[in-house]
């Protein structure tokens, strides 16, 4: 949506806007816009949802505007090359990490599951490989101690909108031009699955945090306690040593040091401070999260 916001407020002329089709929401599983098309409708712009951008009609579509370029964040379908074709200047994606590193889907979680310190955003031309463009320009974000991927990637997409907007500019004066990628340095981030997310206990408390960090909001980090899932929030690091697992005041133990529950979500339940969860069951001595 900050990209969405930059482009409809700079000099450029949004022709259309491209987002999923409306899709179930809430108990009800009434269909519903996405937030993007309701910010595209709001601001008197055209909004296309193909199914998948193979379809015929939006292709047709797509060539009566003719575009001189469509900026991409986050599309999560892969563009074919005919509709690649049609825009003069292509597809600028905006993407979420210093290219090559963490091609894919989940390129902010990677970064946190991987401890690094520095990451980014990249704008590149959209091609037929996967996140494989030629790069017109990059930003660079501080990856902080308790950020998670929420916090990172809210951050790179307002220093990303401005990026883009940047290259946009630059294209349109002629004084851009996309610098293939290196092939050194190649990592994939694929996306972080809900099994991906659950927490071993027998890992270092390191990457216990990380893990808990890099899966919030979502898939969400979790862990099972006699049988029943609950879903964890960030967890803080301490001196104290506890067996892997076992809980104790608000500890649990990992593979080195023990880590802080913070807030939790039992199975069936709304969120929680952990201590609140923890007065009302009533542990045995030497219970395991699982």
């Amino acid at each position: 949506m900050p990209s969405l916001e930059a482009l409809l407020g700079s000099r450029h002329d949004v022709v259309a806007v491209v987002t999923r089709p409306d899709a179930p929401a809430g108990r009800g599983r009434t269909l519903r816009p996405s937030p993007v098309r309701e910010r595209a409708e709001a601001a008197g712009v055209e909004v296309l949802t193909p199914a998948h951008p193979r379809d015929e009609a939006f292709q047709s579509r797509l060539r009566e505007l003719a575009p001189d370029c469509c900026p991409v964040v986050a599309y999560g379908a892969l563009v074919p090359q005919p509709v690649l074709d049609i825009p003069v200047h292509g597809w600028v994606n905006l993407h979420f990490s210093l290219l090559p590193a963490w091609r894919g889907a989940a390129p902010v979680q990677h970064a946190l599951l991987h401890g690094d310190e520095i990451t980014g955003a990249t704008t590149f031309r959209l091609e037929a490989g996967m996140d494989t463009g030629p790069v017109f320009g990059v930003v660079t974000e501080q990856v902080r101690p308790t950020d998670t991927s929420g916090d990172l990637l809210d951050r790179l997409a307002r220093s990303g909108a401005g990026l883009l907007v940047a290259t946009l500019d630059g294209i349109e004066r002629g004084e851009l031009r996309p610098v293939p990628q290196p092939a050194d340095g190649v990592s994939l981030a694929p996306k972080v699955t809900v099994e991906d997310a659950r927490v071993d206990w027998s890992a270092p408390a390191v990457r216990v945090d990380r893990l808990v960090r890099a899966c919030t909001p979502a898939p969400g980090a979790w862990t099972t306690l006699r049988g029943k899932r609950v879903k964890l929030g960030p967890v803080a690091l301490t001196d104290e040593v506890l067996p892997p697992g076992e809980i104790a005041g608000g500890l649990v133990g990992t593979a080195t040091t023990a880590v802080r529950l913070g807030g939790v979500r039992p199975e069936g339940k709304g969120a929680m401070p952990a201590a609140d969860w923890l007065r009302g069951l009533r542990l045995e001595p030497g219970e395991r999260l699982a």
